[in-house]
């Protein structure tokens, strides 16, 4: 039986009534074709010319055939694989060489006599093998070595050191980013005002500071991690009481 429309009804109620019912009629179809086609995932694979008829909308207004579409997809996929391939290489790379270039140093540092020996390995190898451009090993007297076997080491009593860089001898870590200025002049002497940023390494039992820094104030952020050089830290800790004992 057919339903009535109230007479009272304007026209342009009534074709609003229709576009909103022809509208509820389209999302029930939509959902239906969107579970049948979810029930019957091979649909497309005897109607492959249907493909062609899907039309897609893209971002600069044209459409695209939903194969053409697909196309696409996997080619963007593949250029982004390769790239993650491409990097996870590079990466590789860079750890080879980091290992090489670190276990290089360790036999070094092992094989040094005097803590000038071992200071120059420390020094040569950051500079040239690992691109440091700054770096400073300061440790804490007095020291009963003579000064001529010390090389490039600087020498501090604990109480200047805690004068000058207290906050970093109390956080006992090690730490990235913007020096103030009396701590980069500690730290660095006169290459102070080149260095725009820094990591510091606490050497354990009040041994001493381990310094690089950089002329980029960017470099060495606060975020970036310290592994490497702490790995180096614990490597001096181990090594330097028995040269300056010896």
């Amino acid at each position: 039986m057919m339903e009535h429309k109230d007479a009272n009804q304007t026209s342009d109620e009534i074709v609003a009534g229709n576009h909103r019912e022809t509208q509820r009629d389209d999302k029930l179809l939509a959902r239906q074709v969107a579970r049948y086609l979810m029930q019957n995932p091979e649909f497309f694979v005897e109607r492959m010319d249907l493909l062609e008829t899907i039309k897609l909308p893209r971002e600069n207004g044209k459409t695209v055939s939903l194969m053409t579409h697909h196309t696409n997809l996997l080619r963007e996929r593949n250029i982004e694989m390769r790239q993650r391939l491409d990097q996870l290489l590079h990466n590789a790379r860079d750890n080879d060489q980091l290992f090489f270039n670190s276990r290089r140093l360790i036999l070094a540092l092992l094989e040094a006599q005097t803590i000038g020996e071992a200071t120059e390995v420390l020094y040569s190898s950051f500079s040239n093998d690992f691109a440091v451009e700054f770096t400073s090993l300061t440790l804490f007297g007095p020291l009963a070595v003579p000064t001529d076997k010390l090389g490039e080491v600087r020498t501090s009593t604990l109480s200047s050191a805690e004068t000058a860089i207290g906050a970093i001898l109390r956080n006992g870590r090690p730490i990235c980013g913007i020096l103030r200025p009396g701590e980069k002049e500690y730290l660095f002497g006169e290459n102070c005002q080149e260095v725009a940023s820094a990591a510091v390494i606490p050497l354990g039992n009040q041994l001493g500071m381990l310094a690089v820094g950089s002329t980029d104030p960017q470099y060495y952020r606060s975020s970036l991690g310290t592994l490497f050089l702490s790995y180096i830290g614990e490597v001096l800790e181990r090594l330097l009481p028995r040269l300056l004992n010896s």
